[in-house]
């Protein structure tokens, strides 16, 4: 009876399943197999593999692979001194605040700053070096694209550093272990699942970033995001732009699989 039971709770969440992710995914993958003209075919998957497409997939890969790594590189650093800290309660909610904040809006405060006349120009005129071209460049992208995403990762890493057992890194000491040693043996391979967590809740939605390649990159990023956007409300191309969101899943499927657990221990 109790077995009977513990099964109809399962219910409300296998409808949930069902309708908000089985039954889209389904819809993307039924549309692609459909023309601007409404007929089946499978040349949308053709297309795909054509320069253009294949460009867009590799723009797409190497930025989501810039932000998460610059990501990691200040949000490591960030979550290991956050275990040092007295208040770290208070340092984690001035980090997690900022995702309280609509993207949008973060998007338009960054304009302001990174434009002609913002606060970037004027210190960089200032200081003697005159105004840059700072918006609308790659370089814009990948640092408000960086901003954005530091909360997701420093999150899983703080939390693997905070689990980590300090008794071994005492032994790497008494082993007459040096600082780096000690973190690149014991400290770094103890709070890899953090890293990999905190990689896969960056680089996964950063294939896709499409509303910051228009505000801040001014269209000079074009990524698959990019693309899907304009297929479906410009163009009207719906059945490629579902191709190229069964692609941009397969990729987010298979960067899952590398990071997972024995991919990273072969590794």
């Amino acid at each position: 009876m109790s077995k009977k039971l513990n099964n109809t709770y399962l219910i409300p969440y296998l409808l949930w399943i069902g309708l908000f992710v089985v039954a889209p995914l389904g819809m993307i993958l039924y549309y692609s197999f459909f023309d601007i003209e409404g007929h089946f075919s499978i040349g949308n998957y053709i297309r795909f593999f054509t320069p253009i497409y294949l460009k867009m997939a590799a723009s797409s890969i190497s930025y989501a692979f810039l932000i998460t790594f610059f990501t990691l590189l200040i949000a490591y650093p960030a979550a290991y001194l956050l275990t040092r800290l007295k208040n770290r309660q208070l340092w984690l909610l001035l980090i997690i605040l900022p995702t309280w904040i609509n993207v949008l809006l973060k998007a338009y405060a960054f304009i302001g700053l990174l434009g002609t006349y913002g606060l970037a120009n004027t210190l960089l005129a200032l200081s003697g070096i005159g105004r840059q071209q700072i918006l609308f460049t790659g370089f814009s992208f990948v640092f408000v694209s960086v901003y954005l995403f530091i909360p997701f990762m420093i999150l899983p890493i703080y939390n693997s550093l905070e689990k980590l057992n300090t008794s071994y890194v005492d032994a790497a000491y008494d082993l007459g272990a040096s600082s780096w040693a000690t973190f690149r043996r014991v400290i770094f391979p103890l709070t890899l699942e953090g890293v990999k967590s905190g990689c896969q809740a960056v680089f996964i939605p950063a294939l896709s970033l499409f509303m910051l390649t228009r505000l801040i990159a001014g269209n000079r990023v074009i990524t698959l995001g990019t693309a899907i956007e304009e297929h479906f409300l410009v163009t009207q191309d719906w059945g490629m732009g579902a191709t190229i969101a069964v692609f941009l899943i397969l990729a987010m499927v298979l960067v899952m699989v590398l990071m997972g657990r024995g991919w990273v221990k072969r590794w």
